[in-house]
């Protein structure tokens, strides 16, 4: 029994084995409770497709609903005063010192409530609602401590329970080292990274481990400690890798296996190779590119010519990347990186799902999730081409 059938749509299936955007002209896709069971022309529509409510949707565009594959949506306060330092002139240097970096988020975070946290991040989850998100990877990391980096995954729960959103979380305890830890980051990992992630898992709050291998964060050494330990408690892996320098995190990312390495602007061929053979997804994030006015961009042909799926994502932080449009990061990814517009929306809707291993999302296909995102635009490629417009008409959310 087909509960609903849209009708007269341009689905822009997103297969990765058809035409441009596995385009259906003229199409029509049948939903029973929240799962697709049939996608195809019109004029194939099987007649007990038929027997439900039909929904006309006047030739408007259909896609996958939209996947935000790397948040750090659960944060307290902002930076905004940091940011009208670093326009004066100030170094980041004299912003540390003033209280600013990423001390000053968790310091915000640590002395807010569930409820404050809760509150503000459902302001920007709302917004990424609004423009068609049906799914939403969240981390923590602004607490770096045992109770404050719980307290985050909490929020983050909660927010898959208030709203009609697909929450995955991220335990990212390996972020940064307190100030507390100054110039003992293994002690911290042993102290405080490890028992956190343990508690996580045993409480059911994340779905995977992530980490900050980087000079300003921690080696690849300290960032595996964390992995062997998450491969020992069965979850999944994903890492922030060569943001800023060539540290090899990558290349440690795809011998465990993981989900996605994500920034990647100075990885070099052999973590790309590496990425490839793992089957890892490279996730882009141009907001931070963006606000940090970076010039080294992702080597975004070497991606394509080893078959390296890329994933775009807003990166929402109060510092690096104060963005909760997932359109306006499409758009980027395109001006920014050169990515094409198919492949920006492939980003944020098929190689988004695999960035987080989920296996029913990101496709317009029979047997997989009835999430989908209605726009009113005539081709797919509008929604990387305008800045600062949402033409969403309808979400679609488990089928409803």
């Amino acid at each position: 029994m087909t509960d609903t059938t849209l009708i007269n749509a341009r689905i822009a299936t997103m297969k990765p084995d058809g035409d441009a955007y596995g385009l259906i002209d003229n199409g029509a896709i049948a939903i029973a409770d929240d799962t697709i069971v049939w996608v195809g022309p019109m004029t194939d529509l099987p007649d007990p497709h038929k027997s439900g409510s039909m929904d006309d949707l006047e030739g408007r565009l259909v896609t996958p609903a939209l996947i935000d594959c790397h948040t750090h949506i659960v944060a307290g306060g902002n930076r905004a005063r940091e940011f009208e330092m670093r326009l004066n002139g100030a170094s980041y240097e004299d912003i540390a010192r003033a209280g600013g970096g990423i001390v000053s988020t968790v310091k915000a975070t640590r002395a807010a409530s569930e409820t404050d946290l809760l509150n503000t991040a459902l302001l920007r989850v709302d917004q990424l609602i609004g423009e068609g998100v049906a799914a939403i990877e969240i981390k923590s990391g602004y607490g770096l401590d045992i109770d404050t980096e719980l307290k985050m995954l909490r929020v983050a729960r909660t927010i898959g329970d208030m709203r009609d959103i697909r929450v995955r979380t991220s335990f990212l305890g390996a972020h940064a080292v307190p100030t507390d830890y100054a110039g003992r980051a293994d002690a911290y990992i042993d102290e405080i990274c490890l028992p956190a992630l343990d508690a996580a898992q045993e409480q059911g709050l994340a779905d995977a481990v992530d980490g900050f291998c980087e000079g300003i964060a921690f080696s690849p050494e300290q960032i595996e400690r964390v992995f062997k330990r998450a491969a020992a408690l069965g979850l999944p892996v994903k890492l922030h890798a060569e943001q800023l320098s060539n540290l090899g995190g990558t290349a440690l990312a795809a011998r465990y296996g993981a989900l996605s390495a994500d920034h990647l602007e100075y990885v070099d061929e052999a973590g790309v190779t590496a990425l490839a053979k793992a089957g890892s997804i490279a996730v882009l994030l141009p907001g931070a590119f963006y606000t940090l006015r970076e010039t080294k961009v992702p080597p975004i042909d070497l991606f394509r010519q080893q078959g390296v799926g890329m994933a775009v994502a807003t990166d929402c932080n109060p510092g690096s990347s104060p963005v909760s449009s997932l359109l306006l990061c499409v758009n980027m990814a395109c001006t920014l990186f050169r990515m094409t517009p198919e492949e920006a929306l492939a980003g944020v809707t098929r190689e988004a799902a695999r960035a987080l291993g989920l296996s029913d999302l990101g496709v317009v296909d029979a047997g997989m999730g009835a999430d989908l995102a209605v726009w009113d635009v005539e081709h797919p490629a509008e929604l990387a081409y305008r800045v600062g417009f949402n033409p969403l008409h309808r979400r679609i959310y488990k089928g409803q």
